[in-house]
């Protein structure tokens, strides 16, 4: 089978650039394997008229709202591999191939748990990433802000932006540095804690978060944790040898959004620290917008004849 577009992932980016590229009349082809990146989440949040939708739900609306294109087709089918270049793609679908002009990466990321005793137990429940996806609905609680060494230049901007929901802020590092003389003077002066020791483990109650536990025994009261743990590609995109930056993220253009590799193009959370459902789906539409010109322009070499 021949398409236009395969896009890899179903999430937010890789609905959205199908829905764009459908209405484009382009033949597209969507698929999802799951589990969603997002599957400890409850609900979508800050993304407008779906505000609150759970996200099972919010795929399910997607991929009903795609049914209506014909050109369009959503499997529950895992690409295990791509081969070819530009303008003859072929991917592998377990027993099958498929044949496609360009290709669409929409994976994700995977979060990799942070070896503290309760992270993976909580993840997604008490400890969360955005502020602007959870922070509403745990607002004016005791907070905490799990900070690596390698994201130690975000510990200021982060911690005074979610003053803006809590009074209650303490700033973990785990163990890991010691924040500069002038971040904890502007800290302090917004009444803002830094525990510096490594922690020992996160004491759960009643299914949440009470407190943090440090290794030289405080325990630090605290009912949300804000982390943004170590991610990887999946497999597919590390196999397709695609140029990632220092972070680890897919480098595309920043205008079309293609990857290092001519007709293979990535949009969502695979190429960004900054993630969120809204955000993955704007990406998803321009990226597959730039597609669609790209697609055009094939046809350039032709008027030349």
């Amino acid at each position: 089978m021949n398409y236009d577009v395969v896009i890899v992932g179903g999430g937010p980016a890789g609905l959205s650039a199908a829905l764009a590229l459908g209405r484009a009349r382009k033949r597209v082809l969507l698929c999802d394997s799951g589990p969603r990146r997002n599957a400890a989440a409850r609900h979508v949040q800050n993304f407008v008229t779906r505000d609150g939708t759970p996200p099972d739900v919010f795929r399910e609306l997607g991929r009903e709202q795609l049914a209506r294109y014909r050109n369009v087709e959503a499997k529950d089918v895992r690409v295990e591999v791509i081969e070819g270049a530009r303008g003859a793609f072929r991917l592998g679908l377990g027993s099958a191939v498929v044949e496609t002009r360009r290709v669409l990466l929409c994976t994700g990321m995977i979060d990799q748990m942070l070896p503290i005793d309760g992270f993976s137990a909580l993840w997604g429940r008490a400890i969360f990433q955005c502020p602007y996806c959870h922070g509403w609905e745990i607002q004016d609680r005791a907070w905490g802000c799990l900070v690596r060494a390698e994201d130690s230049a975000h510990v200021l901007p982060f911690a005074l932006q979610a003053r803006g929901w809590t009074s209650s802020l303490v700033v973990f590092t785990g163990g890991t540095f010691e924040p500069p003389e002038q971040d904890r003077a502007r800290l302090a002066l917004a009444g803002i804690r830094v525990e510096t020791a490594a922690v020992a483990r996160l004491v759960e109650q009643d299914g949440g978060l009470a407190a943090v536990e440090l290794v030289n025994g405080v325990r630090v009261p605290c009912e949300a944790l804000f982390a943004h743990p170590p991610q990887r590609q999946v497999e597919l995109v590390t196999a397709a040898a695609l140029e990632l930056d220092e972070a680890g993220y897919v480098r595309v253009d920043p205008v079309r959004g293609e990857t290092s590799v001519p007709g293979i193009y990535a949009a969502g959370d695979l190429t960004t620290r900054m993630q969120g459902a809204i955000l993955a789906a704007a990406m998803g539409a321009r990226t597959a917008a730039m597609i669609n010109v790209d697609l055009g322009m094939d046809l350039a070499p032709a008027l030349d004849r």
